[in-house]
């Protein structure tokens, strides 16, 4: 386990195989383990780096999260690559976690190759998704399998990390709004933005209609939606996924 410092806080990383530099960013409510049965098979091609974020899976846990999550987090994975001296580092981030890589980009354009953003909400917080959201965790809570995958992420208060988690997504849907702090038209790095029809979370045609509103205000963004597959589809359509991500950082 490696560890580094950020604003008196600990936070955990990883780094497996190697070649280029690829950041793995994970979503929220899980840890970075969440991408532990993808290692064997990216870890031949790439130098694997992960990392928990503050508050969630080995890293220091926290009673109170920031409003701006998203935001904050990419302040963390870029505290990351800087303590690591990393260059040019392709970039992986799964639903929140496509977030923070997009934040990652739009803030420090120069130390981002390429990144591939999968299975998130939008530009701005959708009031009728957070509800859902909130919804959907209090069900969560009941089901004894989800619970146990918590656990094993985040350890014994994993209960107060979901919550914690929760509450951050409400307030920043009330208090903040928008997922990123400059506008997509600024994004100066290449982007593939992926995501299955069927994601359970969002409702039809969401993939659509917001890949081809970003694709319209960004000449560096392209996409790719599965049939099938649900949320999200890096784990839903995985090899396929994989292939895609591998042709899209070599013709970097």
């Amino acid at each position: 386990m490696s560890t580094f410092t950020y604003q008196n806080h600990t936070l955990y990383y990883n780094q497996i195989g190697q070649g280029k530099p690829l950041l793995l960013l994970h979503g929220n409510t899980v840890s970075s383990s969440f991408f532990t049965p993808l290692l064997p098979l990216l870890s031949q091609n790439y130098q694997v780096i992960l990392l928990d974020f503050l508050g969630n899976g080995a890293s220091e846990h926290i009673s109170e999260w920031p409003s701006d999550l998203w935001y904050e987090w990419s302040k963390q994975a870029i505290a990351l690559c800087e303590h690591l001296q990393l260059k040019e580092v392709f970039v992986l981030g799964c639903s929140g976690g496509a977030l923070v890589a997009i934040n990652l980009a739009l803030e420090k354009p120069a130390l981002v190759k390429a990144l591939i953003a999968d299975s998130f909400e939008g530009i701005v917080a959708n009031p009728e998704t957070t509800e859902q959201i909130r919804m959907g965790r209090e069900f969560a809570k009941q089901n004894k399998e989800f619970c146990s995958l918590l656990e094993t992420m985040h350890g014994e208060d994993y209960m107060d990390v979901f919550n914690a988690d929760t509450l951050s997504i409400i307030q920043h849907a009330k208090q903040v709004g928008r997922f990123f702090h400059k506008d997509i038209q600024d994004l100066e790095v290449p982007l593939l933005l992926m995501g299955s029809a069927q994601d359970e979370m969002f409702p039809p045609h969401h993939y659509q209609n917001l890949f081809d509103d970003i694709c319209a205000k960004s000449k560096f963004a392209s996409y790719h939606i599965f049939e099938t597959g649900n949320h999200p589809s890096l784990f839903s359509n995985t090899e396929d996924f994989i292939r895609r991500c591998d042709l899209f950082f070599e013709n970097i």
